[in-house]
């Protein structure tokens, strides 16, 4: 089986020479099998990151075509209760910091299930979301959040602009790395965003994903991993200005972007920027030597979780998963786990109940179903929320049980 990958950076032109990290042959993530009968007709992909010789973005060399990967989408950001409060605080501080009000716009790329964008809603605050997947769009409109089941870009905002419904502020949370051509989509905000207007982005910061070697958020559906040097010269490229960044803890450690018109005045950069332009700086992510040394700490990973799998089944231990995320489907099929390893995955999204995780074919269940069947280990997929998880399965506590994360080496809690 052969693939046409890429060789030049999607951002820049720029040389694809450095591998990151070799995952190997997957399935899309989110690409859950209904029954055994779907597993031969299952297709999988190159997973692959490699970095920029130029402007150091990383990126995966190969592109599944989006119509396959957001059709009839599983995730729905609703069923995270940290996601959640995240969301409401996000809006009640943008609220404040950027006047909006009844005469306002705001904008949510890839709005999903209508999480956010509802609270402006709830405020008087006008809304338009924007998301390419029918199922969450359907799920939004049923609380209030007009949207268009459309992929961003330049053309879409174009028409938007022409119909007199430019933004006063955009929102993409966890979206940029979604989009395989980054300069039609940041050329589509420039166009739909209004002369005094704000954008907003949040994406998961690279150079965690180094730091602690975070190679589970590697999946098809991320097209890029950016830091904030990479996300500059994509911006500055298109006409936007990044002004101001603030460190979150949501996924593992992710950056907010603050950006606005290039030609704009009497914005001042944030002091955010320069501290996060010197802790990459330190951390080397602008030097291609930093990435040859990832993909050892990769492998590291691999083995921490073979041994763990292989130590409970010769003790006959029971263990099962929690969380059917995209990243836990990355790090299964890279470590070749399977139902014979890991009994079950729950999960609290009713859409992902009683299907079979993509590649290691490992059945989800509710969680209901996974505590009664009384696992010894809980082996926590969704690592970034795992105290919530904690909190949510504490009963496991009654019979002995223990929670296990595996990023980035296997630890039992």
């Amino acid at each position: 089986m052969t693939f046409e990958t890429l060789t030049t950076c999607r951002s820049c032109g720029g040389p694809l020479a450095t591998t990151v990290a070799d995952l190997g042959l997957q399935p899309p993530s989110n690409s859950y099998l209904r029954s055994a009968a779907d597993i031969p007709a299952e297709k999988v992909y190159p997973l692959r990151a490699k970095v920029c010789g130029d402007c150091k973005l990383v990126q995966i060399d190969y592109d599944v075509p989006p119509a396959e990967l957001f059709h009839n989408y599983a995730y729905f950001s609703s069923f995270s209760d940290t996601w959640m409060a995240h969301a409401r605080a996000y809006c009640a501080m943008a609220a404040g910091r950027f006047g909006l009000g009844a005469d306002s716009l705001v904008v949510e790329l890839a709005s999903n299930d209508g999480y956010l964008l509802r609270n402006f809603v709830a405020a008087g605050i006008p809304v338009l979301g924007i998301d390419p997947s029918d199922t969450v769009a359907a799920a939004a409109e049923k609380v209030g959040v007009p949207t268009l089941v459309e992929f961003f870009g330049r053309a879409i905002a174009e028409r938007l602009t022409a119909e007199g419904r430019q933004a006063d502020l955009i929102i993409g949370n966890n979206v940029l790395a979604h989009v395989p051509a980054s300069n039609d989509f940041v050329a589509g905000i420039k166009a739909l965003l209004k002369p005094a207007g704000t954008v907003t982005i949040e994406f998961p910061h690279l150079l965690t994903l180094v730091e602690h070697v975070e190679f589970d958020t590697i999946y098809h559906e991320h097209f890029s991993y950016f830091s904030l040097l990479a996300a500059e010269a994509l911006f500055r490229r298109n006409g936007l200005r990044i002004f101001d960044v603030e460190e979150l803890p949501t996924h593992g450690g992710s950056l907010r972007l603050y950006a606005c018109h290039a030609e704009r005045e009497g914005v001042a950069d944030g002091a955010g920027l320069a501290k996060v332009r010197a802790d990459e700086q330190r951390a080397g992510l602008g030097e291609l030597a930093t990435y040859d040394r990832y993909a050892e700490k990769v492998e590291a990973c691999r083995v921490s979780v073979r041994a763990f799998l292989a130590k409970a089944k010769a003790e006959g231990k029971t263990v099962m998963g929690y969380g059917a995320a995209a990243k836990g489907n990355t790090l299964l099929n890279f470590c070749g786990a399977t139902a014979d390893d890991i009994a079950c995955v729950a999960d609290r999204n009713p859409h992902k109940q009683n299907t079979l995780l993509p590649g290691s074919h490992i059945p989800v269940v509710s969680p209901e179903e996974m505590m009664a069947r009384k696992p010894d280990y809980v082996l926590i997929l969704p690592w970034n929320i795992k105290d919530e998880i904690m909190r949510q399965l504490d009963g496991i506590r009654a019979w002995g049980g223990t929670f296990v994360t595996a990023i980035p080496l296997v630890r039992e809690y």
